[in-house]
């Protein structure tokens, strides 16, 4: 999508807010973007951050959702809730995070606010200086432009409601 809009990487990194190497990592598949980096280069392309996950993707994700979480990552995983919200403040993802495992990336930090709803297991979370752990039927509300960490200490996976808004 990068290319049909005829941006470089370097482009589409200052309009995102990410490097241009993980741009390029992100397109060849190197690494997955946690959700925060897709709705940014989502915003940044003008399209809704659904449209960056490949039709199959999206067919599995709602034919066969733990062969498509499988697909996305060992450690972690996340499905959009809110399809055809392009150009929307609000989104919403249904995220599992595997059994004993933080998120390999970077920490998270992104304009907006985020709200996170625990629907089975457990989850600890790192919002600024402050941790948190939360069980099934609890959640949190946060700024998200403060950095923040997610964690699933225990040896069953999470799985979460993340509602993401940006400004």
């Amino acid at each position: 999508m990068r290319r049909a809009r005829k941006m470089t990487f370097e482009e589409l990194g200052a309009e995102s807010g990410l490097t241009p190497d993980t741009i390029r990592e992100i397109e060849r598949g190197d690494i997955l973007p946690p959700v925060s980096s897709i709705i940014k280069i989502a915003k940044a392309l003008q399209i809704d951050s659904g449209d960056l996950l490949s039709d199959e993707e999206r067919e599995n994700a709602e034919k066969r959702k733990v062969e498509s979480y499988e697909k996305r990552t060992r450690e972690y995983a996340y499905r959009p809730l809110t399809p055809n919200a392009r150009n929307k403040h609000m989104k919403a993802f249904h995220v599992t995070i595997e059994p004993e495992q933080a998120h390999k990336m970077v920490e998270y930090q992104h304009e907006g606010e985020e709200f996170i709803y625990v629907l089975k297991g457990n989850l600890e979370i790192s919002v600024g200086d402050n941790t948190w752990t939360l069980k099934e039927g609890q959640s949190i509300h946060f700024n998200s432009a403060l950095v923040h960490k997610l964690n699933n200490p225990k040896p069953t996976a999470t799985e979460l409601i993340v509602v993401v808004y940006t400004p």
